[in-house]
């Protein structure tokens, strides 16, 4: 199907002016006011395909301050160092920083307004699946928000007297708590409080100075459940496909390794609806705990283009729970970190978010088309 885009040049009174109306149509009857003109978008889904804008864009065009949404983030280390894993050079290992991101994550998740659905640490990056819920924080009281803040940003020599001497501070500042309160459920700071501790902990530990993390965090929109669950399962998988893992059981540090071990401490959870890991309470999904370590089995077990790993044995027929062809959801999956770049979804989600950010295309919208 051709997509040509159209860009019609308006000579207005003045000749130095112009009007590009990709994007917008001028109102003639209001001549006189300039400002008049309104945005106009087709409703037809190839009008709109052809409508689309570039330009750059700031993270705050993807992820609106104050809004909820679903996002896959990705963090790497400086030069895709294994500086969180051994180092084959000196033989030394730092499996140990594991450890330090996943305990921060548990006091993120208890301190801010979000809902953690996958989580892997690998040696050079790690991946967060995550749902913003800035309306759990709106119900917090002014107390509560104090003392989250305080325990984001501990001091060494901080006692209990000095903790409360710092929330009372803060609640004789009710500007500075509102504004606390949005940055509570603000995905940014989510990933700056993750980045920035581990970092300063890990230059100690080294003796050194300089960068850990190479520069700002990647974050993918997730447009529907769909595309929720096939960046959970491209998340929990990430040891299998690098060959670090045999199985769902060896996949250390991991969300799916924490579901695992709740599976096993109590049974019957095994059969609830799935949902987040950590953090805030959300609906539950379509689909169970059980069903989704089946899909998360039958997923590995398919052979990955390009890559060293994949669980061998023969795959069982679960994928019918979430009524998803087993062909297009193993590419959907393989996708996540290939097929699509700033958001997930179909082809009509993917319009629609760059009509809304101003964009001409977003990468992923023929693969989206191809997937149906």
């Amino acid at each position: 199907m051709a997509k040509v885009l159209l860009f019609i040049i308006t000579r207005v009174s003045n000749p130095s002016e112009s009007i590009w109306l990709s994007g917008q149509v001028q109102d003639t009857h209001n001549s006189g006011n300039p400002d008049s003109s309104t945005t106009v978008f087709p409703t037809d889904f190839t009008k709109r395909r052809a409508h689309l804008r570039c330009m750059t864009q700031a993270r705050a065009q993807l992820v609106p301050p104050g809004s909820d949404g679903l996002y896959h983030c990705v963090q790497r280390c400086v030069r895709r160092a294994f500086l969180c894993g051994l180092d084959r050079y000196t033989g030394r290992s730092f499996e140990h920083r594991k450890d330090w991101i996943e305990q921060r994550l548990r006091v993120l998740s208890e301190c801010f307004a979000v809902s953690i659905h996958a989580y892997a640490i690998m040696s050079n990056h790690l991946h967060l699946v995550v749902q913003l819920a800035p309306g759990a924080a709106a119900c917090w009281s002014d107390e509560d928000v104090a003392a989250r803040w305080v325990r984001l940003f501990p001091r060494r020599d901080d006692t209990d007297e000095a903790i409360d001497v710092k929330c009372r501070r803060l609640l004789t500042d009710p500007e500075r708590l509102l504004l606390i309160r949005s940055r509570l459920s603000d995905l940014s700071w989510l990933m700056r409080c993750l980045a920035e501790p581990i970092a300063r902990r890990a230059n100690r530990e080294d003796a050194c100075e300089g960068r850990f993390w190479a520069g700002r965090f990647k974050a993918q929109r997730l447009c529907d459940e769909r595309a929720l669950l096939a960046a959970m399962a491209y998340v929990d998988l990430n040891p299998i496909r690098a060959d670090m893992a045999r199985s769902l059981e060896d996949c250390t540090h991991t969300s799916v390794a924490v579901r695992m071990a709740h599976a096993g401490e109590a049974p019957d959870v095994v059969g609830n609806r799935l949902g987040p890991v950590m953090g805030v309470l959300q609906p539950p999904m379509q689909i169970t705990n059980a069903d989704y370590l089946q899909l998360l089995d039958w997923t590995g077990r398919q052979l990955a283009p390009g890559k060293r790993g994949r669980i061998i044995g023969v795959p069982p027929a679960c994928l019918h729970e979430i009524n998803a062809d087993p062909r297009r959801w193993t590419t959907r999956v393989r996708g996540i970190g290939s097929g699509y770049w700033r958001a997930v979804g179909n082809a009509e989600q993917l319009v629609d978010l760059a009509l809304r950010i101003g964009q001409r295309w977003l990468k992923g919208l023929r693969f989206a088309e191809r997937l149906g």
